[in-house]
């Protein structure tokens, strides 16, 4: 017998490739999805009992291609077609016992799932159905919605990608920015949802954000002198490195100022780090080298105290120029405060009220820079206040423990 873990992270890997391997084939993306998610099921099952088979890939996509067939008869009888079984049968189904030569698909499907016609979630949703090998199940609890909830997100992704006019293949040149650009903003989501769960019980779900590094890998190694790309897979592991240290004995939040440096993970650091160092040295800095920038100064610091503060200042300033959001302007008036005193940060807040309204996030560090400046009373409200606007029980739970210890 083969592990389940070990069965379940194949499968993973392998379900881009196979559905890549089916649509080149059939077309069809939503029937082609079906089928790979039919043959992952069959193989869990099988490969759990009796080990993963000589070719997996292999054995993977000439199961889905049956499922396909099975389709394809199953609408010619219903239309009375039957010539198109003959036309769209398959006549070189991939031999599972056969060595594996067969070309890998998996990035386009990958693009296809990040269409820019897709919002965010809908894009998000297809990508970990299609490309992380995730259930409908698995997806809808990640963001706590019912199944039937996330079936339907799904199912318009894929008749929007279809309308939008999709076809199989990687972007031309002109498409290519964009593009990308779509793809590192759908992982980026990922894994910033995992890493910092908006909703719920837990802090973080470490699936989703395994995912988004698994995915970024994948990319990076299809891509391998695009800057943005290195960036983000240097972001994701500067900021997954210090999860060990994230949260207490009974799952607290746990403030990167107060982290025990020694539980973070200091391979993935290094290499954070070696990747941003020859990534920034290259000419071009996009928005993700940036934040991978401002994350390998945080996790060199071998105390909060030594935080090179004035870097990280001056790094949120050059990313606020490139970019027009106000997290990140927020994320500059933090470390404003940490450089010029919490006065100066508390100013620049003050021009975010507007573009950030209703933002827990805003209010807790309204509230921080308010107890940094001795002001309990003021910081106590902000606390209580940013617990009321936050999803996150963990957040609640913090934010209410610092207001009653000022209190």
């Amino acid at each position: 017998m083969t592990s389940t873990s070990a069965v379940e992270d194949l499968l993973r890997e392998l379900a881009p490739q196979a559905l890549g391997a089916v649509v080149r084939k059939y077309g069809h993306f939503d029937a082609a999805e079906d089928a790979v998610q039919e043959a992952m099921l069959a193989a869990a099952k099988q490969w759990t009992a009796n080990g993963i088979p000589e070719s997996p890939r292999g054995w993977l996509i000439q199961v889905a291609a049956r499922r396909m067939t099975d389709h394809i008869r199953s609408e010619v009888a219903r239309k009375r077609r039957e010539d198109l079984v003959a036309a769209q049968a398959p006549t070189d189904a991939p031999d599972a016992s056969a060595p594996d030569t067969g070309q890998d698909d998996s990035l386009v499907v990958l693009f296809m799932c990040c269409h820019p016609a897709l919002t965010p979630p809908s894009a998000i949703a297809l990508t970990l159905r299609a490309v992380g090998g995730l259930t409908t199940a698995e997806i809808a609890t990640a963001f706590l919605v019912p199944e039937t909830t996330m079936a339907q997100r799904i199912s318009r992704a894929k008749q929007k990608v279809k309308a939008a006019g999709s076809e199989f293949r990687m972007p031309t040149q002109d498409e290519w920015p964009s593009r990308v650009r779509s793809v590192l903003h759908v992982l980026y989501l990922i894994f910033n949802e995992g890493y910092s769960t908006s909703t719920g019980e837990r802090l973080a779900r470490v699936e989703l954000s395994s995912e988004a590094i698994r995915l970024t890998r994948a990319v990076r190694r299809a891509l391998p002198d695009d800057c943005e790309v290195a960036g983000l897979l240097a972001l994701m592991l500067l900021t997954d490195a210090r999860r060990p240290a994230r949260t207490g004995p009974a799952g607290e939040l746990i403030p990167l100022d107060a982290q025990d440096r020694t539980r973070w993970d200091a391979a993935a650091i290094a290499e954070g780090i070696d990747l941003i160092t020859v990534t920034l040295s290259r000419g071009a800095t996009g928005g993700y080298q940036i934040q991978a920038a401002i994350a390998a100064v945080h996790d060199e610091a071998k105390r909060a105290e030594d935080t090179d503060w004035p870097q990280i200042y001056a790094l949120y300033g050059v990313l606020e120029r490139m970019s027009d959001n106000p997290v990140v302007s927020l994320n500059r008036a933090i470390a404003a405060a940490m450089v010029h005193g919490p006065e100066a940060g508390l100013a620049l807040l003050s021009t975010l009220d507007e573009k950030l309204a209703g933002s827990h996030r805003l209010d807790a560090a309204r509230a921080h820079l308010l107890e940094m400046a001795g002001d309990n009373e003021g910081a106590v409200a902000a606390y209580r206040l940013a617990a009321r606007r936050s999803t996150s029980i963990p957040e609640q739970n913090y934010l209410i423990g610092r207001a009653s210890l000022l209190a």
